[in-house]
């Protein structure tokens, strides 16, 4: 008999038509659901009948888990899983499947595109254009803000997985420095502009640039505060695409405001969609885009194939990308 397979979010995926769902309905009854609310009610009368539940975004709580005593598996349509109870599902036997890899190249060209903003400020300086301020200009150029060169800088990377490293090759060709952060030293780069930072601090000691490439852990959750972030150079950038949790918003505001930071470039905030009133909604040096770095149209077509292999996998017995093992 082919397993209930409901869909809690499907909206986050942008595929309208039936075809990109197309080898999920071949494995099981589908039900898809664009959106659904954050709460355990909501979710569970949706999933009362699930044998497996696709989330992105919709948080599975021990609540929610242990009121659905038909379900079997949980596939996050994520690489993130920080929204899963993983350990009530593993106390239900109910494994968590996540996504690995997807949207590496995805996330990293974003995280370029940030970096470059913040040093060329070309979406500022074409909207000037737009609102006449070059028809106006008594000379033939003029800058905003003069654009800094990569060539030079020293970039720190918080974290060196997949990401991180794809990040820093993509730098390179820019003869910029790097140095990078993690507790293990692993994956390091074979160049003589890269070296690894014997602490998270020395990284945002010496860099003109900081990138976040971690997963977010209880450990780690808001570890950008204001003790950290005083630390950086006056003029720094900070960039996140990781997890918005990683900082303490406020903290940054503040740096934004104040000093020493000169601007910030974010894809994530703490809680989203971003809340109104948010301290970086409205500061002028924030360069926030809407958790879009993964969302490439072959990563969400990669993320959907792998999905469909998780749970063809698990109807198998052999469950794979299995994170709560």
């Amino acid at each position: 008999m082919k397993p209930n397979i409901v869909i809690l979010d499907a909206g986050t995926l942008g595929f309208d038509a039936d075809a990109a769902w197309a080898a999920l309905a071949e494995l099981g009854t589908v039900t898809r659901h664009e959106h659904t609310e954050y709460r355990p009610d909501a979710v569970i009368e949706r999933c009362r009948e699930a044998d497996v539940i696709l989330t992105n975004k919709v948080p599975l709580s021990r609540e929610t888990l242990e009121a659905l005593p038909r379900l079997k598996l949980v596939s996050v349509l994520a690489t993130g899983y920080n929204i899963v109870n993983t350990a009530a599902a593993k106390e239900r036997g109910v494994p968590v499947c996540n996504v690995p890899s997807y949207s590496t190249e995805s996330v990293a060209q974003h995280t370029l595109a940030l970096i470059l903003e913040l040093c060329n400020r070309v979406g500022d300086h074409a909207e000037s254009v737009r609102q006449g301020e070059w028809v106006r200009s008594k000379h033939f150029s003029y800058w905003h803000q003069a654009p800094r060169e990569l060539a030079g800088l020293t970039v720190g990377l918080v974290g060196l997985g997949e990401i991180g490293r794809a990040v820093a090759t993509r730098l390179l060709p820019f003869g910029c420095r790097l140095l990078a952060f993690t507790p293990s030293k692993r994956g390091g780069l074979d160049d003589p502009r890269f070296a690894w930072a014997e602490s998270v601090e020395a990284v945002f000691e010496q860099a003109d640039i900081v990138s976040l490439h971690c997963p977010q852990t209880p450990a780690n959750a808001g570890f950008v505060n204001a003790a950290l972030l005083a630390r950086m150079k006056p003029g720094s950038f900070l960039v996140n695409t990781a997890r918005g949790t990683l900082v303490n918003e406020a903290d940054l505001a503040a740096a934004l405001q104040t000093g020493p930071l000169a601007a910030a470039a974010l894809d994530v905030v703490a809680k989203e969609p971003m809340p109104a009133g948010h301290p970086l909604e409205k500061l002028p040096n924030a360069f926030i885009t809407p958790h879009l770095a993964w969302a490439s149209e072959p990563a969400r077509l990669r993320l959907l194939a792998t999905t469909a292999e998780n749970l063809r996998a698990f109807l198998a017995g052999q469950p794979r990308n299995v994170v709560n093992a």
